[in-house]
């Protein structure tokens, strides 16, 4: 490209010579001394402006009487504005005024002055150019920078959003199959006790471990759709939510358990995301009732207030969790069954407790577990609400 630019300018140059009258051997020189030093402009910008400059003023004042315009110092003046170092363009520009105006036109040539001021706006013409190009190039890697950072923070945006999503998948996973199996494992267990004393009851017993496995294939075939890439619409059946509770009561109450559900105040509307914890809690309280106390009777409240939905379920039950730990968490050697001396109801149903916690502090709630006193176990759940705007 820079040999093509050096030819181009060296048309201008040398046809007036082919034409002249007179050429000498020196004056070729001179006026090569513009054109060969532009195959290397982009290289070294400045010290290609500075050879250009001293053979323009060379060729200026060497051919008389006239001036010749000097095409390769506008293009070195261009390139100097648009390649060259910040620090080098306020003197290559001088350098320009005096390539492209010598003093010997004004001093020697004897130029009138129109043709001085139009040889003095070409070079400043030229520098101007290429200055609107360099900015033009610099803003331009600016926004391919700028974009290139945007994707990468996209990415990273997007790579965080993916794993907060299986983790919240895995969240869900362990609450459907933890109650689904907790059911299955617990009319399992009875099934076999009144099979031949009382049918009735038994087959009771397995049409609701045949129901609660159905259930829990549906719940998880809506939770792994959304892991697959081509899917139909009718895999994206919407969440549990509040609504669904009275549904889930009946189902516990299928096994030894038998479950209450009582609401007070007026019912309001929960965020999305509080609507969904809000159903995983009682599930996952229901669950560690049937899995781990032992209990005969349980009761899911729920107490509507104007900050939110306070959510409370307790049990009579012993409130241990079969292996050695005490309702408050101990194991006989002062440590609880994860190294922990503090929360201690937390450990009554192990991960499941912790994702009641977890859940209700990801959308803005609270939530706590504990043994009550004179038996039985409670677990404490508040959510909000969205702000009410009255007229």
């Amino acid at each position: 490209m820079d040999v093509l630019v050096a030819a181009a300018v060296a048309v201008p140059v040398f046809v007036p010579l082919a034409t002249a009258p007179v050429v000498t051997p020196l004056g070729v020189v001179f006026n090569l001394g513009t054109v060969v030093p532009l195959m290397w402009r982009r290289r070294a910008p400045f010290a290609v402006a500075l050879v250009v400059a001293c053979f323009a003023m060379a060729v200026s004042l060497h051919h008389r009487p006239g001036q010749m315009l000097q095409y390769g110092a506008l293009v070195a003046v261009y390139t100097l504005a648009d390649l060259g170092r910040h620090r080098w363009q306020r003197w290559g520009f001088i350098g320009a005024l005096v390539a492209s105006t010598p003093p010997g036109a004004l001093l020697i040539k004897g130029n009138d002055a129109g043709e001085f001021m139009f040889t003095l706006l070409l070079p400043m013409t030229a520098f101007l150019l290429g200055t609107l190009a360099r900015t033009a190039r610099e803003r331009s890697d600016a926004l391919v920078a700028r974009s290139a950072q945007l994707e990468r923070e996209r990415e990273a945006e997007a790579a965080r959003a993916a794993a907060e999503e299986r983790a919240r998948i895995a969240r869900d996973m362990h609450d459907v199959l933890a109650h689904a199996v907790s059911i299955m494992v617990v009319q399992a267990e009875a099934g076999p006790v009144v099979v031949r004393t009382d049918p009735d009851r038994a087959e009771q017993a397995f049409d609701a471990i045949a129901g609660a496995g159905r259930d829990a294939l549906a719940q998880l075939r809506r939770m792994l759709g959304v892991l697959k890439e081509d899917q139909d619409h009718g895999v994206r059946a919407p969440q549990p939510t509040i609504a669904a509770l009275p549904g889930l009561v009946e189902h516990v109450n299928g096994t030894r358990v038998d479950v209450r559900l009582t609401v007070e105040g007026v019912a309001r509307d929960l965020y999305p995301d509080a609507d969904l914890a809000a159903y995983r809690i009682v599930q996952e309280a229901l669950t560690n009732t049937v899995k781990h106390a032992g209990a005969r009777a349980a009761e899911v409240r729920l107490r509507w207030t104007d900050h939110g939905l306070e959510i409370t379920v307790t049990d009579d039950g012993q409130g241990h969790d079969g292996q050695g730990h005490d309702g408050q968490g101990n194991d006989g050697q002062g440590n609880d069954g994860q190294g922990n001396d503090g929360d201690p109801g937390w450990r009554r149903g192990g991960d499941g407790l912790i994702g009641i916690r977890e859940r209700a502090a990801a959308c803005g709630g609270t939530a706590e577990a504990g043994p009550l006193q004179g038996g039985g176990f409670r677990v404490f759940a508040r959510l909000p609400c969205p702000v009410a705007v009255t007229a």
